[in-house]
């Protein structure tokens, strides 16, 4: 639902302004958004949005920010479920929620990976330093998985983490991009793609 109430405390309207500009490019893409739609959609100055992001691309890159925030936390949230839950369990499910994410934030996902800010822009050192971050929450996942015998392990952990990643990355652009429409199978695709990343299914 757009972002359009006046009714929010001063330190809240940088998180207002953000979700208003998450909202805009879901609904039209990043193209469809300016800083003074932005303004209007919020109901602020034509300057307010200047005071929280620099430009257009500042903008940007917090939303792919903001979805690195989001992924991170949900890492972490299946990490902290792995001494009542199987692994394999546990790495499925992630696997499943990060492929339907991807897909139902589809604008926020091209932001957080795609050449837009990151070749055609210019990546914020914030935006560099947690997509870093997230890489090596999920490189040292994969090593603990490995270590464990949950995951097949290749030539390095780094390339094993890289591949899989890569696998997931790949089944999210094929789906964001239109490639795979049918919804019905995703389920058994992604399965597919996790037994192939498991020692054994």
């Amino acid at each position: 639902m757009p972002t359009t109430s006046r009714h929010y405390h001063h330190g809240d309207l940088h998180q207002t302004l953000l979700q208003a500009a998450t909202d805009i490019i879901s609904e039209g893409g990043s193209a469809s958004l300016s800083m003074r739609k932005l303004a209007d959609r919020v109901g602020v100055s034509r300057t307010a949005p200047y005071h929280h992001f620099k430009d257009k691309n500042a903008l940007l890159c917090a939303i792919a920010e903001q979805g690195f925030k989001q992924v991170e936390k949900f890492l972490e949230e299946a990490r902290n479920r792995e001494q009542t839950e199987p692994l394999t369990t546990i790495f499925t499910g992630y696997v499943h929620h990060y492929i339907k994410r991807a897909y139902q934030n589809r604008e926020q996902y091209d932001l957080m990976f795609g050449r837009e800010v990151w070749r055609h822009g210019s990546p914020t050192a914030s935006l560099q330093n947690i997509s870093r971050r997230h890489f090596k929450s999920w490189l040292n996942w994969i090593d603990q998985l490995c270590q464990q015998g949950v995951i097949r392990s290749g030539d390095s952990t780094l390339r094993t983490a890289q591949v899989c990643w890569a696998t997931l990355h790949g089944l999210c652009r094929l789906l964001n991009d239109g490639i795979y429409t049918e919804q019905s199978n995703l389920d058994e695709m992604i399965d597919t793609a996790v037994e192939m990343m498991l020692t054994q299914s």
